[in-house]
């Protein structure tokens, strides 16, 4: 198998959620297989700073959870820049407590930014892929699109949706052309995760709980990431590929 299977040169890949975290490493990782990069968010200025460490990058600023929004952004930079040939719908949150209390309010926040974000985004880039007859959309989904830990019911609920949303933009879309698959990311030393890499209790029962025993570092994410962007996967359609350390896989 060709090395150039995986080469990006040429193709351009935007990253919702891209400031940081996984997104910025997925965003630095495409952007050494070749790609140009666009990075998103809604803070300009964190924008800015994450594409001085990248070269080949430019920055598209908008609320991925504001369907109107989107489609004027992305529609305005397809006609202005080029085509979007990857899509890494990264964009995302988390907010932890005990079900029978939890905030209405969170809740409708978690369904907007984990599931309305990849709907918005992966509409709107979809319709220039389709128009083309080719394209790469990649959403990041969890663990908890396949497993639940207390505390977090309703962001297992959206990850579960992420995971069934890539299987109905694959039913729909490849007839296009188009490959959707998602990355499932085990436990990540990431700012999300912060107040959970400083809890020794948790830190300890999650090495313990994962073969690889230990916590994963992004940069692991990459190699999928470039292998779902690329022609290597050019017949992987609807697929979650777990990037766990074998937490999925072990009672």
């Amino acid at each position: 198998m060709s090395i150039q299977l995986f080469d990006l040169t040429g193709k351009r890949a935007l990253v919702t959620g891209s400031s940081q975290g996984i997104g910025l490493a997925l965003a630095r990782g495409l952007a050494a297989a070749g790609a140009e990069v666009v990075l998103n968010g809604r803070d300009e200025t964190k924008l800015a700073a994450a594409a001085s460490e990248i070269g080949t990058s430019r920055t598209l600023a908008f609320d991925a959870t504001d369907h109107a929004a989107v489609r004027a952004a992305i529609d305005g930079f397809e006609a202005k820049v080029g085509p979007i040939d990857i899509l890494v719908n990264n964009a995302g949150m988390q907010h932890r407590g005990p079900l029978e209390d939890f905030p209405a309010d969170a809740f409708e926040r978690l369904l907007k930014t984990n599931i309305s974000s990849v709907f918005n985004v992966g509409q709107a880039v979809a319709r220039h892929m389709i128009a083309r007859g080719a394209g790469k959309i990649i959403n990041i989904a969890s663990v908890q699109t396949a497993l639940a830990r207390p505390g977090i019911a309703p962001y297992t609920a959206t990850k579960g949706a992420v995971g069934n949303l890539t299987k109905g933009m694959a039913t729909d879309w490849a007839r296009y052309g188009l490959q959707c698959n998602a990355i499932a990311p085990g436990y990540f030393d990431t700012p999300l995760n912060a107040a959970l890499v400083a809890d020794e209790a948790f830190s300890t029962w999650l090495e313990k709980r994962t073969p690889a025993g230990r916590w994963g570092k992004v940069e692991e994410l990459v190699g999928a990431c470039i292998f779902l962007a690329s022609n290597a996967s050019s017949f992987v359609n609807g697929h979650t590929l777990y990037v766990d350390g074998g937490i999925t896989a072990s009672l």
